[in-house]
């Protein structure tokens, strides 16, 4: 009898062994969960203390947090064209925010996600998965920028920037909900967007748990306008001023449903093998409604409070827990890293710009995944090369004589984090040397096809006063 019992525990042992490794080996479910607007700090992983984030943590816990994680762009639509296409924005024309006024040589048909770049729903297509977008797009609104157009099987959304979290039958085209292209009857589908928008992904995954499946899920909470349920609000702590304390009740909402999607996926069996990436646009606001922590500066700014942001890689099969990863990483990183998480070869894609993160989060490789890093938007150019980081401000790309607008910065990042003091004239070599490699790096990209928005004479002027050292 005791003999039967082992052979019984051997065989149970086996199959244990068996079934884990066919579930590491096989293709893992990727989930991006991209929020809007959030501030640095407004996350308790990110020691943002004064808002309740459980399911955000637990998150975190689960996985690896980057502790500099970087976006493309400090503002929404760029930021999201370089995350999307895997390549910097600015190589296509991507390079500004509110694509409504193009530059000369381009007209409305332009003002889009250039249709020659690959996609995160292209590229996880020919991977063999199912694909959705939902949520905000704000990549273009004309057919052919349209999600279904670009690599998604399916589409739950709404084409522009923002847009109210309430059901509304009076929305502008570009903020009118739509299933597939078709805009719904919000009065009657609508209760809370934080809230429709995971009971769409919900409804997806339980239809496609037997299949691997990619989703885009780009909340548009914590942006603007602030609204937020009269049960979150009672829930939030007493912030100033009174937009701080909507947002904070807002980001209870978004908290607790990234944690019915996590419930969803482990009630079906489906955590363990599935890749989830939690990361913010750009920084939080200026003005009060989202705190950056320490960090210098806010969305629209190239401070480190402008582009770096909440950054969290999960993956239970594959990567450690609880760990953090100190080195730069960016959302350039996500297309190749999902190309080999699937067990993709990377040279049958086209040209990517990231660089597969895999092999650094699970300590393969111990080097810093980039050497070099950069951002341009329209006056303000930025290289960061280990810890040093160059800030410049210069006539915009479409004038032939780029003089500077002030001084160069240099900041050392590993003994500056918060960005007081300008080196450039104490590391003169150094300035030199990252000038020539932003310089280098700019001969690869294209003319911005649009404008800051239609006030973007106000916004290059905003450039220069954002960055100027003494502020």
């Amino acid at each position: 009898m005791a003999f039967g019992k082992q052979i019984i525990h051997s065989i149970l042992a086996i199959a244990t062994v068996l079934a884990v490794a066919s579930a590491s080996g096989s293709k893992p479910n990727i989930v991006v969960i991209l929020a809007d607007d959030a501030g640095y700090a407004d996350f308790g992983f990110t020691d943002g203390a004064l808002v309740p984030t459980p399911h955000l943590d637990r998150l975190a816990e689960s996985g690896i947090v980057c502790q500099q994680g970087y976006v493309t762009a400090s503002t929404c639509t760029p930021s999201r064209m370089g995350l999307m296409a895997g390549r910097y924005q600015q190589k296509f024309g991507a390079e500004c925010n509110v694509p409504t006024h193009p530059t000369p040589g381009y007209t409305e048909a332009d003002l889009g996600l250039d249709t020659e770049e690959q996609t995160l729903g292209e590229v996880m297509q020919k991977r063999g998965y199912r694909t959705m977008a939902i949520g905000k797009w704000h990549l273009g609104e004309l057919p052919q920028y349209h999600p279904m157009n670009r690599g998604f099987h399916e589409f739950y959304g709404f084409l522009g920037g923002s847009r109210t979290y309430w059901p509304s039958d009076k929305q502008s085209f570009d903020k009118k909900m739509r299933r597939g292209r078709d805009a719904i009857n919000e009065p009657e589908e609508i209760s809370y967007l934080t809230e429709d928008l995971t009971d769409a992904a919900l409804e997806f995954i339980d239809r496609n748990q037997e299949n691997p499946f990619f989703i885009y899920l780009a909340y548009n909470a914590v942006h603007g306008p602030f609204e937020a349920k009269e049960a979150d609000l009672a829930r939030s702590p007493d912030l100033q001023p009174k937009n701080r304390r909507i947002a904070a009740a807002m980001t209870i909402s978004l908290d607790e449903n990234v944690g019915r999607l996590r419930s969803q996926l482990e009630s079906l069996g489906l955590l363990e093998n599935t890749l989830i990436v939690f990361l913010n646009d750009n920084g939080g606001t200026p003005g009060g409604a989202h705190s950056n922590g320490a960090l210098r500066g806010h969305k629209g700014s190239y401070w480190e409070g402008g582009i770096r942001v909440p950054f969290v890689v999960s993956w239970p099969a594959r990567l450690p827990m609880k760990q953090a990863f100190e080195h730069p990483v960016s959302s350039l990183d996500l297309m190749p890293t999902f190309v080999s998480a699937s067990g993709g070869d990377l040279n049958t894609f086209g040209e990517m710009d990231g660089v597969d993160l895999l092999p650094y989060l699970t300590g393969e490789r111990t080097a810093a995944p980039h050497e070099v890093m950069f951002w341009r938007f329209w006056r303000v150019s930025v290289a960061r090369e280990g810890p040093w980081k160059l800030i410049r401000l210069a006539e915009d790309p479409l004038q032939e004589s780029r003089y500077l607008l002030s001084p160069l910065i240099l900041i050392n990042l590993e003994n500056d984090p918060k960005e007081t003091t300008n080196l450039a004239g104490r590391y003169p070599e150094k300035t030199r040397v990252l000038v020539k490699r932003l310089e280098a790096w700019e001969t690869q990209l294209s003319q911005p096809r649009w404008y800051d928005g239609r006030d973007w004479q106000h916004w290059q002027e905003e450039q220069v006063k954002n960055h100027r050292m003494s502020d």
